[in-house]
């Protein structure tokens, strides 16, 4: 199954809901991720595809700093999951992949 491309998330923290747009792609064999966010850019850390399991974890600093990890299942063009940070409960995560690059 292939994740690349632009996807659009939301995670609904207890802070309101933060958007997202996640590219993924191949480099050097590899899986690879940027996130941009509301007000910054973000490379994904130990991105893994297991089947259709999408997991990762990347190091925020707005609205504080936080290490989130994220477990998403893809579904065709939809992803659902959650991110997780700190001693805060799991957030909900829902995506969609975009066609091309779009605003956060």
């Amino acid at each position: 199954m292939s994740v690349e491309g632009f996807w659009k998330v939301a995670v609904a923290t207890p802070l309101g809901t933060r958007h997202t747009v996640l590219e993924l792609y191949t480099e050097d064999g590899a899986l690879q991720g940027i996130s941009r966010g509301e007000s910054e850019q973000l490379v994904l850390k130990e991105l893994r595809l297991e089947g259709d399991r999408l997991s990762w974890y990347q190091s925020i600093t707005k609205p504080m700093r936080m290490d989130l990890s994220f477990d998403v299942v893809i579904s065709g063009d939809d992803m659902s999951g959650t991110a997780k940070g700190g001693i805060m409960r799991s957030a909900k995560v829902s995506g969609r992949r975009e066609p091309a690059a779009q605003p956060a």
